[in-house]
C-alpha cells in the first residue's frame, strides 16, 4: 500500500510549545456545562507523538483542547486526514490512539487482507471516536466514563476490499466465510499487541458489530 503523504503540522506548532511538560488539567466541570476551549501547554508526550506521525508521512491536523463537562475532554487530540486508506467517521482522536491506529491499519490490516483474502484494503469503516458517555454493556462499570469520552477509543466495524467485498464484524465474525472469520481474528490479535484494551463480539453483546480499540495500557484483550 503506497504511503507518501504531506503533514499538516507547521514547524511552529512544536516550536511554540517546546516548553510544555505533562498535561496540566483543570478540575472536572459539571455534566452539561457549556464547552470551553482550554489554554493548556502541549505536553512533551503529545509533541513526540505529533513528530512520530510526521515522520510516518501521515496527514493530520491538531485540534484545540476542549472541556465538555462531566469529565469529557479533548486534550492532545487531532483529526486524521490521510493514513493511506480512507477511514469513515473519524473525528477527534488522542494522538497516541491515532499513532497506534495508523500503524495497525498499515502493518496488520492491509497485509492480512492481501495475504488472507487475496485483495487490497481500500477502506476501513469505523463507528467513530469521541462520544461523551459512560461505559456500556459492562456489569459493574458504575457509570465510569468510556474511553470515547476522552477521544481515546475508536470502534471499527468493517473493511472494504478492492475486489468489492465488504467484511464486517457483525456479519463476518461468526459468519459462514472461514477466510473472513480467520482474517478478523488475526487482526484482533494484532490489535491486542498495539492497544491497551481490545473488545470484540467475544466480549459481550454490546460489541456484536465492532472492535473497540483503546489506548489505555490496560492489557485487556477479548
Amino acid at each position: 500500500m503506497p504511503r507518501r503523504f504531506s503533514v499538516l503540522v507547521l514547524p511552529l506548532l512544536l516550536a511554540s510549545c517546546a516548553g510544555g511538560g505533562s498535561d496540566r488539567r483543570p478540575p472536572p466541570r459539571p455534566q452539561g456545562a457549556r464547552p470551553v476551549t482550554l489554554n493548556l501547554p502541549t505536553s512533551r508526550e503529545t509533541q513526540a507523538c505529533f513528530a512520530d506521525l510526521a515522520r510516518q508521512d501521515v496527514r493530520f491536523s491538531p485540534l484545540p483542547d476542549r472541556d465538555y463537562g462531566g469529565g469529557c475532554r479533548l486534550i492532545g487530540t487531532l483529526q486524521l486526514i490521510d493514513i493511506g486508506v480512507p477511514v469513515t467517521n473519524l473525528k477527534a482522536m488522542r494522538c497516541g490512539l491515532a499513532r497506534s491506529f495508523t500503524a495497525w491499519v498499515e502493518h496488520a490490516v492491509a497485509p492480512a487482507a492481501r495475504q488472507m483474502l487475496g485483495s487490497d484494503l481500500v477502506r476501513v469503516e469505523s463507528m467513530g471516536t469521541y462520544a461523551c458517555r459512560a461505559v456500556v454493556g459492562a456489569p459493574g462499570a458504575g457509570g465510569r466514563l468510556s474511553g470515547h469520552a476522552t477521544a481515546n477509543a475508536v470502534d471499527v466495524s468493517g473493511f472494504v476490499l478492492k475486489d468489492g467485498r465488504r467484511i464486517t464484524i457483525q456479519q463476518g465474525w461468526n459468519g459462514a466465510d472461514a477466510d473472513a472469520r480467520d482474517f478478523l481474528r488475526v487482526i484482533r490479535a494484532s490489535a491486542c499487541k498495539r492497544f491497551g484494551t481490545v473488545l470484540s463480539p467475544d466480549y459481550n453483546a454490546a460489541h456484536y458489530n465492532h472492535l473497540h480499540l483503546e489506548d489505555d495500557r490496560a492489557g485487556f484483550c477479548r
